[in-house]
């Protein structure tokens, strides 16, 4: 089979690999339907994932098929369609009993990074009963793309920070995450929603999909927000955007007392000036995301609640998939996401 495999920092290529093979009786092969090119990817691609390891497949945003099933799933079976976690948990250990799937003592991020992940053309998922979502008739293979990451992390940062309809809620960066976060926060009615993105064009599909929301640019953001929430600040601010401005915008323009949730990845070290933030008795929740509502997330789009079709904006097949790495990294053509399809 195809898949894109991690050579070494700067270089991936699409080569010949065996199709995966059960290797554990809670694992699953699944066939893939379609993928998608995370951000995370990039991480990979210029070496600041130290945990990724050489010659791995990367890609961990994807649907398919089930093939094949170890004999202690029970949960899927062969034939069905599928969304696939980003997250690797056996459901078992004191991390995972507690909802904080994440750190699970033999899982976490392992797909596309440690282990083979799914821009090829077949995948092995081990725990598969966690796993696996599947996905119901009526939802397509693009609606269920982003179930596994992209959804879960904007659901999970959404949950966490605490919103009540009595907030402002602003959401830094409208990058693909930041779009998922917002239909997240969405589901929660909070008083006022307001988007700063630098990037125009992405400000532009924001008011065209989202007219309900404010969006302002992050160097208007301090005064825009002061001005819509009488000069307190924002009750909760959710940081997606991963630049050092953005990291320092979200707790100014936060109010005291705000909770203050970071998503982003960043490039390096971001430090909190104690002495200067000294008084807001700020609230700060920050990591990796616990992956474990995807059953929820699935039925909330199968009801019609949350969509994020309108975030695919190009489509390539496998044997094309470098040209859309270069499409995404240099945010060519207005680019949101991209659907790897077979071929």
């Amino acid at each position: 089979m195809k898949a894109l495999t991690y050579i070494r920092p700067g270089r991936f290529e699409l080569i010949d690999k065996p199709v995966p093979e059960i290797l554990d009786p809670r694992d699953a092969i699944v066939k893939v339907s379609l993928s998608s090119i995370c951000s995370s990817d990039l991480h990979i691609l210029h070496g600041s994932v130290p945990q990724a390891r050489f010659g791995i497949t990367v890609g961990h945003e994807m649907v398919g098929i089930v093939e094949a099933v170890g004999s202690e799933v029970n949960k899927v079976f062969i034939g069905d369609r599928v969304a696939v976690n980003v997250e690797t948990f056996c459901g078992k250990c004191f991390f995972c009993q507690r909802g904080w799937v994440n750190n699970c003592r033999d899982g976490g991020w392992r797909l596309g990074c440690r282990i083979d992940g799914g821009q090829a053309e077949y995948v092995r998922v081990p725990y598969a009963d966690n796993g696996l979502t599947p996905i119901p008739d009526g939802v397509t293979d693009e609606q269920a793309l982003f179930v596994g990451d992209i959804l879960s992390t904007g659901y999970w940062s959404a949950k966490i920070s605490e919103i009540s309809e009595e907030d402002t809620v602003l959401i830094i960066g409208a990058g693909p995450t930041g779009l998922c976060t917002l239909q997240c926060v969405m589901l929660y009615y909070p008083k006022l929603i307001i988007v700063s993105e630098a990037d125009e064009a992405r400000r532009r599909f924001v008011k065209k999909h989202f007219p309900g929301v404010m969006v302002i640019a992050p160097d208007e953001c301090l005064e825009r927000v002061a001005e819509s929430t009488g000069y307190y600040g924002a009750d909760r601010v959710i940081e997606v955007a991963g630049s050092e401005d953005s990291f320092e915008m979200a707790w100014r323009v936060a109010r005291p007392n705000a909770i203050v949730t970071i998503v982003a990845l960043y490039n390096k070290s971001q430090i909190l000036p104690l002495p200067d933030m000294y008084g807001k008795n700020l609230t700060f929740k920050t990591g990796g995301v616990d992956a474990c509502d995807c059953e929820e997330i699935m039925r909330l789009i199968a009801d019609g609640r949350i969509d994020t079709t309108t975030l695919i904006t190009h489509r390539y097949p496998l044997s094309g998939i470098q040209d859309a790495y270069a499409l995404f990294e240099q945010r060519r053509d207005n680019v949101i996401k991209t659907a790897i399809f077979p071929g």
